[in-house]
């Protein structure tokens, strides 16, 4: 069995829900979502979930390749 290992950043999402709660999603991997009852916690808790999401695409065998033409960018619009 082959061990690797593979550092990969991703942009977290976390937003305060009606009851209180932070919800953390990953925009990158769809489905890919936790939450805390604080900030720190819903950072601790998506990290654990982004590491199950990728072993399970590591297991079913879709290649883990980092996009290196995307930029990340802001648009403001007026309404």
């Amino acid at each position: 069995m082959l061990y690797w290992c593979m550092k990969m950043n991703f942009k977290v999402l976390i937003e305060k829900d009606e009851d209180g709660y932070y919800v953390a999603t990953v925009p990158s991997l769809p489905g890919c979502i936790s939450q805390g009852k604080t900030e720190a916690q819903a950072r601790k808790n998506i990290k654990e979930a982004i590491e199950l999401h990728m072993s399970a695409l590591v297991e079913e065998g879709v290649p883990l390749i980092e996009k290196a033409n995307v930029k990340q960018t802001t648009v403001a619009v007026s309404l």
